[in-house]
């Protein structure tokens, strides 16, 4: 444990401790009040939230944007009662709204979401706050330079994420000193003891490991909370407080007692504890206010999106990598690789703006967590890495969401057109997985020419937006002055006698085409359609494509047939009055290892298998 020194006087530790109290019991009134909560898990932190509000929080509570705000975000979300206790204490909400905790409209929901200003991002699954903060401070210490410092609040379950230890490897490779977390080690989880209980000498070990300091606290003791705190700020790298707490602390019946995580206390438990903690108090906090300061920008640059022959083969995915290079020119434009940016083509970007690239190695949690915290400073990021392994950070981008942040995310080496490498690396639920996520963009160009554009748009579209790129080089369809508006389609063949739509994206348009030339010597028009925006989905040109044939689609596509291109198809059309009858080539089954035309073939949407699907609804009439 650290031994306090402070100059902490009586008056201030009985400020403190009324503080605390206050904390504790509006912990309690608003968690009671809603039926539901967590007062138990907010309980043992109020001490720790006491002291930084009082004396280390760097805050405008009035200008929630101020770039030079400290941050303080609640990794352990469920303890929101106490979050929302903060902010009353701090003078940001009154107690009126905060009785309205977890109620139908209530800005005060549940866990925590950006819905309040003085939130970054939302957090409750668990694990992801760190992380984020993480990015945060990447952002201040590199990119914004200003010394803000970021404060995250952890419980001790969720230590057993993969990511909280993603989130202090980056810290400690990094060197944040304006990053801190303090763990609440209160030893009782949802059912009972941790995995680790009190033993803090192993919370030690793990984060030194990890490359930051610990220090290790009694989370109740204000003066080495105090102690802690100030040290941390000082720190010449990132910090955690290892602080072991009460569960429950401030009411004996309840105090370090199993059984009561996400328990209200009932109305006359929650009377007892109150007047155990000395009764209701209304006291309102002046925090410390921040240093002036405007984040460092770089100079904007000329902005010229690459250009390439038609004809040329060229990969989507270098296209992505030319256009990102071209998109430096855009100060608030930061880019981040899972440790493939050779194959990703980001390198470009990190050769030329070293200073606005961050390698996160291979740990794609911390890096769409990296782009979140980044995008909760205002930049613009892309993160890109093969598309297979964004699922594993897949939560992650669901929370994104839910935070509503603004993120890039670019895949590549995806379907079976990635041929030997075999079905671990193959992507095909991506497109499924991306378009369910809510508000998503989700976007597969077929070309170097719609990649570039593509990326382009991708910075001024808000929310999370995926990028599907292709690994082998296909030739470039359109020229340089061709737009793709997000939500379009383009028709690359078109008569007024067309019998059948083929529809493709990505690898599979090019098949689409060839089928067409071969449907044409059989003396079928075809209509083909470049269906580059996945969602939202051209239904206008669907619909039109749809009456032009008389309702006769093939949908053509590099995934399963779960959630993708087909899905969006079908989905845009299911309420026609008269829906189009949809062949649908889609790998199914479990590809195996091949070159990308024999895994085509095999999987059935090879440019023959098109033309034996549209013969066949040409011939059923």
């Amino acid at each position: 444990m650290a031994t306090a020194t402070t100059s902490l006087t009586g008056k201030e530790l009985g400020a403190l401790r009324d503080l605390a109290a206050q904390l504790r019991i509006d912990s309690i009134r608003c968690s009671t009040e809603a039926g539901s909560g967590h007062p138990t898990s907010s309980m043992s932190a109020a001490d720790l939230l006491a002291v930084l509000l009082s004396r280390h929080l760097n805050y405008d509570w009035k200008q929630p944007d101020n770039p030079a705000n400290d941050h303080l975000i609640f990794s352990k979300g469920h303890a929101s009662p106490l979050i929302y206790a903060v902010f009353k204490a701090a003078g940001a909400i009154d107690d009126t709204e905060l009785m309205t905790f977890r109620k139908l409209g209530s800005r005060l929901q549940g866990h925590p979401t950006p819905v309040l200003p003085w939130v970054d991002v939302a957090t409750g699954s668990l694990g992801q706050g760190l992380p984020i903060a993480v990015g945060v401070a990447l952002a201040g210490k590199y990119l914004d330079r200003l010394p803000y410092h970021v404060w995250t609040l952890c419980g001790d379950s969720e230590v057993a994420e993969g990511s909280i230890w993603e989130g202090l490897d980056k810290a400690g490779h990094y060197g944040l000193n304006n990053f801190t977390a303090i763990f609440d080690v209160n030893r009782l989880g949802q059912r009972g003891e941790t995995e680790f209980g009190w033993n803090l000498n192993v919370y030690r070990d793990r984060v030194k490991a990890f490359g930051a300091r610990a220090i290790e606290i009694d989370g109740h003791d204000l003066a080495e909370i105090d102690e802690a705190l100030a040290d941390a700020r000082g720190a010449d790298g990132p910090t955690v407080i290892i602080a072991r707490t009460l569960k429950g602390k401030g009411f004996s019946e309840i105090e370090n007692k199993d059984g009561w995580h996400g328990k209200p206390l009932p109305p006359d438990m929650a009377e007892r504890a109150i007047k155990e903690l000395g009764g209701e108090r209304d006291i309102t906090v002046k925090t410390l206010k921040p240093k002036a300061g405007q984040p460092h920008r770089a100079k904007a640059g000329k902005l010229e999106l690459p250009k390439y022959k038609k004809g040329d083969k060229v990969p989507t995915r270098k296209a992505y990598g030319d256009a990102l290079l071209s998109l430096g020119a855009l100060p608030d434009v930061v880019a981040l690789d899972g440790e493939v940016s050779n194959s990703t083509h980001s390198d470009e970007f990190a050769n030329k703006y070293p200073e606005r690239f961050f390698e996160m190695y291979i740990a794609e949690q911390m890096l769409v967590a990296a782009a979140v915290g980044m995008s909760v400073r205002g930049y613009r990021p892309f993160a890109s890495t093969f598309a297979a392994f964004f699922s594993r950070a897949y939560d992650f981008v669901r929370m994104a969401s839910i935070s509503q942040a603004n993120i890039r995310l670019a895949g590549s080496h995806a379907g079976v057109e990635i041929g030997q490498d075999g079905p671990s690396q193959m992507a095909l639920e991506d497109l499924g997985s991306m378009r369910a996520i809510g508000g998503s963009t989700v976007l597969y160009p077929s070309d170097a020419t719609s990649a570039a554009k593509l990326t382009a748009a991708m910075t001024e579209t808000e929310g999370v937006v995926f990028m599907r790129t292709t690994r082998g080089g296909y030739p470039v369809l359109y020229g340089a002055d061709e737009e793709f508006p997000v939500g379009g389609a383009k028709v690359l063949r078109k008569s007024n006698d067309d019998q059948v739509a083929l529809i493709g994206a990505g690898v599979t348009l090019h098949e689409c085409l060839a089928a067409a030339d071969d449907l044409a010597r059989a003396g079928i028009r075809a209509r083909v359609i470049d269906l580059y925006s996945v969602k939202p989905v051209d239904g206008k040109t669907l619909r039109t494509a749809a009456k032009a044939t008389g309702g006769r689609l093939v949908v053509a596509e590099d995934h399963y047939p779960e959630g993708g291109l087909g899905a969006a198809v079908m989905e845009a059309l299911a309420l026609e009055p008269q829906p189009p009858r949809v062949a649908h080539c889609a790998v199914r089954g479990l590809p195996t290892s091949g070159t990308p035309a024999e895994l085509l073939d095999v999987a059935g949407i090879s440019a023959k298998h098109i033309v034996a699907a549209a013969k066949k609804l040409v011939k059923e009439g």
